[in-house]
């Protein structure tokens, strides 16, 4: 609300434009979704995540391994709507066939609500 708003757009040949909140010159254009996402990662203190598509899912999971592989240091990360979430991808069936490993479902939350994020945001351990 009013704050100082950092955009990393991406230039796609449908000509996606940059969303009206972020400040003008702290918008960056990239032409690689990788260092696109990089330039994210870098700086995330939390992660918040929509139901999306393809590009959605890519970073999800790329930033899931990352934390689950150590190259990257765990943060707040949230996952909005379990309707949504818990129909695309099934966690337990992924830890129950040892894909993954049951403490890696402890990566991320999954929430309904505002509210519910900034909770976990506010409670997240800081030695993980």
């Amino acid at each position: 609300a009013g704050g100082v708003s950092i955009g990393l757009n991406i230039v796609l040949p449908h000509e996606q434009m940059p969303n009206e909140y972020i400040t003008p010159e702290l918008n960056f254009n990239f032409h690689y979704f990788a260092i696109r996402k990089m330039h994210f990662l870098m700086r995330a203190a939390a992660i918040a995540v929509f139901p999306g598509g393809f590009g959605t899912l890519d970073e999800l999971f790329e930033t899931l391994t990352l934390i689950q592989t150590g190259r990257m240091r765990p943060v707040p990360f949230v996952l909005f709507g379990s309707d949504f979430w818990k129909r695309i991808v099934n966690w337990e069936a992924l830890a129950a066939a040892g894909t993954i490993s049951p403490d890696d479902l402890e990566i991320f939350r999954i929430v309904e609500t505002a509210e519910e994020a900034v909770a976990v945001m506010d409670g997240w351990p800081q030695d993980m």
